[in-house]
């Protein structure tokens, strides 16, 4: 290759699991052989595996790499999430839904809950018990077990939501080594053992298995996990340590035996001293059990788990330890970070298998070439920090907004300091019910709006332009609530569904 060409040559991705796979099929698919691909992991060294509920965008990352949806439903045992429904988190007993999709059609120029919200401190007006997950058209489908695809028509109640997917995080990335190998990338099996770096810049050259083989490259994606064994182990990157606003340390997973419905949202129930999710696929149930170890020893937190499940656990609870937080950068001389690799957020909102995503596009929207231009590097960090630190604030306000005392964790969460950013958005919400944003939110004014009112930050008064308004609201909100109920009961069932268009093998 003519050395005027800076062109890269050879792209290593060191790790597999979801990250490395979806890296791996991503590039292959936007470079077509133009550029080496290869792929390092070890069958010795297993996977986290549990990043098995998604967000919508998880639909655009496989069409992009040109995947079947029914194809890849049957092929990871997956199955449809129209949302999370969050159990005992503002108070025991209490529980509300974070809805893909906006709550309702807004029909004014003031957001749909702000009439809500007048609607609700009026008596007699019409029904005033009703929560506002009534007026979410993905909670219609949700809380009666159905589901179907959104209609594209804007004039009809069924396009207001969205849907994301459960699935086997373990067969995801079988099936996209599959495809990507079907693409030029070449796996390689072995154990990570050193590195070795460039005297002038300090760059990774190549990296050194324990069979004593050494693989070159240009660019090296790090997708090694928890051991982030390039962007940590060798470059030193940094960690920024987030455990005081999000103090949950540990988690145990362990699948069970399905049982009962099979709802189409993911469910998150709060727990003494932390939260328990559970996430149906086709094939069993996916449980776990996220907790801060000072409040909690794991004895007590796995038999805490096992005593919660649908179902027969299929194994025995495997422990997690993380540290909340991430690393100061993404993108370090020629390495970029995905996964676990680039630091942790607790899998309260499905974001993990999303930050993969993510890094992998703004990788190919500021490709680099050997040259490796700082500016370019400096950017791609930018997005990635502005992106991840809205997502901890999201996170945060979970945990913020609860008037639970009946423990240690809850009292500290509701009584800590929090970051400014997100204290601002609170107390705008608090007074007059507004949601405001600085932009670059992945989390959009529909979820905010759920995590506020579903735990419970009660605005203080509603937006005084709905009083200047001359409609009847109440009219258009019970026409919109009686149009969601019909829609969802003329759905067929999530099994039924499932049975139709994407049943799995045993």
């Amino acid at each position: 290759m003519d050395e005027a060409d800076r062109s890269l040559r050879r792209i290593v991705i060191v790790g597999g699991g979801s990250a490395g796979w979806m890296a791996a099929a991503a590039l292959s698919g936007a470079l077509d052989r133009r550029c080496a691909i290869t792929l390092i992991e070890s069958d010795e060294i297993g996977t986290v595996g549990v990043g098995e509920a998604t967000i919508p965008p998880i639909r655009l990352f496989n069409q992009l790499l040109g995947l079947d949806e029914a194809d890849f439903l049957k092929r990871t045992q997956g199955t449809f999430k129209l949302g999370i429904e969050f159990v005992d988190w503002a108070q025991q007993g209490h529980r509300y839904f974070h809805p893909f999709g906006p709550h309702g059609v807004q029909f004014d120029m003031s957001p749909l809950h702000q009439y809500w919200l007048r609607q609700r401190g009026r008596p007699g007006a019409l029904p005033t018990t009703l929560p506002i997950d009534e007026y979410s058209m993905a909670w219609a489908a949700a809380k009666r077990g159905k589901f179907d695809r959104p209609m594209a028509d804007l004039r009809n109640i069924l396009s207001t939501f969205d849907y994301a997917y459960h699935f086997d995080a373990g067969l995801y990335a079988r099936y996209l080594r599959q495809v990507s190998e079907g693409r030029g990338v070449q796996r390689l099996e072995g154990r990570l053992l050193g590195c070795t770096q460039s005297e002038a810049n300090g760059h990774i050259e190549s990296v050194r298995l324990a069979d004593g083989r050494n693989v070159q490259g240009d660019l090296f994606v790090d997708c090694s996990g928890f051991r982030a064994l390039l962007i940590e182990g060798a470059l030193h990157a940094g960690y920024e340590d987030w455990t005081h606003w999000l103090p949950c340390d540990r988690a145990y997973a362990v699948p069970c035996d399905s049982a009962g419905e099979l709802t189409p949202y993911t469910r998150s129930t709060a727990r003494s001293a932390g939260w328990q999710w559970r996430i149906p696929l086709q094939h069993r149930i996916g449980n776990g059990y996220v907790y801060c170890s000072q409040h909690l020893s794991d004895d007590e937190a796995a038999a805490t788990l096992v005593a919660n499940l649908d179902g027969r656990a299929q194994a025995d609870p495997r422990p997690l330890r993380f540290t909340t937080g991430r690393r100061k950068q993404f993108w370090h001389k020629n390495v970029i970070a995905l996964g676990l690799a680039s630091g942790f957020m607790e899998p309260l909102e499905s974001t993990s298998l999303h930050l993969v995503q993510s890094g992998i596009s703004r990788l190919l929207a500021l490709f680099p070439d050997r040259d490796f231009d700082p500016l370019v590097t400096a950017e791609y960090n930018r997005i990635g920090i502005n992106e991840v630190e809205r997502i901890r604030d999201f996170i945060i306000l979970h945990y913020k907004l609860t008037s639970r005392d009946d423990s240690p964790l809850w009292r500290y969460c509701a009584a800590m300091a929090i970051p400014d950013t997100l204290q601002y958005k609170i107390d705008h919400f608090k007074r007059y019910g507004r949601l405001v944003t600085k932009g670059d939110d992945l989390f959009g004014n529909a979820s905010w709006l759920a995590v506020h009112i579903g735990q419970m930050n009660w605005p203080e008064r509603h937006d005084p332009l709905v009083d200047l308004r001359p409609i009847d609201a109440d009219t258009m909100l019970e026409r919109q609530r009686q149009a969601m109920v019909q829609a969802a009961d003329s759905m067929p069932s999530h099994a039924a569904f499932i049975q139709t268009h994407c049943r799995a093998a045993p």
